[in-house]
């Protein structure tokens, strides 16, 4: 089995930094885990690490669709794989990095997706009644009938929502294949960020609080401005969706501001909920420790204990 590190857990918790900080100690790539990262031009909004800060780390899976394109977890499943098996082959242990909950449970586990072709009648259906009673209705719909699924969906990612729901009507199964014995089909370490959920939420009111500083307006308005729409899947990320409706004069924006941070913190609380499920990550509360050198020594700690490094 080839040899795979995962840092994952809630938005705004610090994920970025422990993992750029571990693959500098042990010499190694970061593949993303976020489903945002890969867009082009979405770098504020995203909380994209940038040059600098990736500090000479190689970075896969970061701007390699325009923001106009789809991207789903059946490609990340094949492009993240491919990376995993060069790195290995080349001695060395990659960094899955994200919180993007489908697509690393997925990969660790090996989930086989059976595609379901649309359905136009279906799907206007769906869409009718998006129409007349709500973004809010479908996502109520889905959370009945798929609750895991839902949370993951932002209930204005109305593209998303009927999708799933038109594959769940049509019969879509996702199924795992040739997992180990403990359901793994890489030989991994699987280390889970968390702390105290007042703090995080603090964390998250500062850091959008922060993107505004830093021209998350901006951004999104040259984004407009470049033809990309916002109904794309790109533009449906939080954040960039709300700054869209202030520019198109449907929210004030301090309105708009108060819906990021609540989107967010909403966001955060479905992450640690997805990843709760997952039994073999190995928890780390960042509260415990006095300092991130402490974290990252017991991280790197349990790491090279895993896998047997010097």
């Amino acid at each position: 089995m080839n040899r795979l590190i995962a840092i994952i857990g809630p938005t705004a918790v610090g994920k970025t930094k422990v993992g750029i900080d571990l693959a500098d100690r042990i010499s190694t790539e970061i593949i993303s885990g976020d489903s945002m990262l890969i867009y082009r031009g979405l770098d504020i909004g995203t909380a994209k690490p940038d040059i600098s800060e990736r500090r000479g780390i190689i970075h896969h899976l970061i701007d390699i669709r325009s923001a106009n394109e789809e991207f789903s977890v059946v490609n990340f499943q094949e492009m993240a794989a491919d990376l995993i098996a060069d790195i290995n082959a080349q001695g060395r242990i990659p960094i899955i990095v994200g919180g993007t909950g489908l697509y690393v449970k997925s990969l660790l586990e090996g989930y086989q997706f059976n595609p379901v072709p649309g359905n136009d009648e279906i799907r206007e259906r769906l869409t009718t009644l998006a129409d007349h009673h709500g973004n809010d209705f479908l996502h109520a719909i889905l959370a009945k009938k798929l609750p895991d699924v839902a949370a993951r969906l932002h209930p204005n990612d109305r593209r998303r929502i009927i999708r799933a729901l038109e594959v769940h009507l049509r019969g879509d199964k996702v199924s795992a294949d040739a997992k180990s014995s403990n359901g793994l089909v890489y030989d991994t370490a699987v280390i889970g960020l968390t702390m105290n959920r007042s703090e995080l939420y603090s964390r998250i009111n500062q850091r959008v609080d922060d993107m505004i500083s830093a021209g998350l307006v901006e951004e999104v308005a040259v984004l407009i401005k470049k033809g990309i729409s916002t109904e794309a899947q790109a533009m449906q990320g939080i954040g960039y969706k709300e700054i869209a409706l202030y520019l198109n004069g449907e929210l004030e924006l301090p309105l708009a501001i108060d819906k990021i941070k609540q989107a967010t913190r909403n966001f955060a609380k479905r992450q640690l909920t997805w990843f709760r499920k997952m039994p073999y990550i190995h928890w780390v509360d960042i509260g415990d420790y006095d300092n991130h050198n402490e974290i990252m020594a017991y991280i790197y700690s349990y790491v090279a204990g895993k896998f047997n490094l010097e």
